[in-house]
């Protein structure tokens, strides 16, 4: 049984990864009904927080039927952070995530998320100082290192656990691969193999099937599989994989009137969550996965993306059901 502090997570736990507008509290809800274990939030940044933004506030809604949920938050400063502990405390998470591994350039060069890899010292402080601050399972998410010639995981881990984090999910990619070239497990299982780690090691990147993340299970030995771009218009991933572990087969794929039932109801949730323009704006990314494979789609598709209505897209969608629905009569 996986355990991060006192939440017990099953025996391979599968993450909703943080990433920037897609893990909000409508597509973790989704996850959530269909297999995450634990979802994680959008990356927050602290110097909002303790500034009362309204994007990085925003982000620290979580819904109930979340949880448990983590709040991730970023950030180089130490007193920003422990101010944003505060704050995201208040909001009652079951975990508190510290992003050590982001590598986009305007994070970076403020010296947070993965920009950190390169003083591990501090690294090593701001993880102690959260977890003496803060009463709930502080966790830490990172990369493997700055670059390649850069790499000391197995001793990050360590440290980062003996400073009292509780967990750690590492991306198997440096910051300079950003999302280039394939993910490195080999070197997230030295981590895990290391006889000095007693926390929980996840494994992230590349996870893109059933057949991977049992792969990370069994040949890397890690401790869950943190999803992140698999799961994009495809909330249906995790009990996918859950159902491959159980049986060695594969989970028949949703309909297609499913799929348009699925992306409808994230419209919905969407802009209940955050209004009609970013609700529309921000599922647009979904609907290339939501739809993957359905025969003469681009110009529905093109449409879901330009437009900013939503009430063209619902009527999109009606129109789809009553096209989708009449041909699987006729098969």
């Amino acid at each position: 049984m996986v355990r991060v502090g006192n939440i017990e997570l099953g025996e391979f736990p599968l993450l909703l990864a943080p990433m920037e507008d897609v893990s909000d509290p409508p597509f973790r809800a989704l996850c959530k009904e269909h297999g995450a274990d634990v979802v994680y939030t959008e990356f927050i940044s602290s110097e909002g927080l303790i500034r009362n933004a309204a994007k990085s506030t925003m982000k620290l809604d979580i819904y109930k039927k979340e949880r448990p949920v983590g709040i991730q938050i970023f950030g180089a400063n130490l007193d920003s952070m422990l101010q944003a502990v505060d704050i995201v405390e208040e909001t009652k998470p079951d975990i508190i995530d510290i992003n050590f591994g982001c590598p986009v350039k305007k994070v970076v060069c403020k010296g947070a998320g993965a920009g950190i890899l390169k003083d591990i010292d501090k690294m090593e402080t701001l993880t102690r100082e959260m977890a003496k601050r803060t009463a709930l399972p502080l966790t830490v998410k990172t990369r493997l290192g700055w670059d390649e010639k850069s790499i000391k995981i197995v001793e990050v881990a360590e440290r980062i656990q003996d400073a009292g984090a509780q967990a750690i999910a590492i991306h198997g990619r440096t910051r300079a691969q950003m999302y280039k070239g394939s993910a490195d497990w080999t070197l997230i299982s030295e981590v895990k193999n290391n006889p000095r780690m007693k926390i929980p090691v996840f494994g992230n990147g590349d996870v893109s099937s059933p057949e991977k993340a049992l792969e990370m299970k069994d040949k890397y030995g890690l401790d869950g599989a943190m999803i992140g771009r698999a799961s994009i218009g495809n909330p249906w991933f995790f009990n996918q994989v859950k159902y491959f572990f159980k049986t060695g087969e594969h989970l028949s794929p949703p309909t297609i009137i499913e799929r348009i039932i699925m992306a409808e109801k994230h419209l919905r949730m969407a802009i209940d969550w955050k209004g009609e323009k970013l609700g529309v704006l921000e599922t647009r990314r979904h609907y290339s996965n939501y739809f993957k494979g359905v025969p003469d789609f681009r110009k529905y598709k093109t449409m879901m993306v330009t437009t900013d209505l939503s009430s063209d897209l619902f009527s999109l969608f009606r129109e789809l059901k009553e096209k989708f629905q009449v041909e699987e009569l006729a098969i």
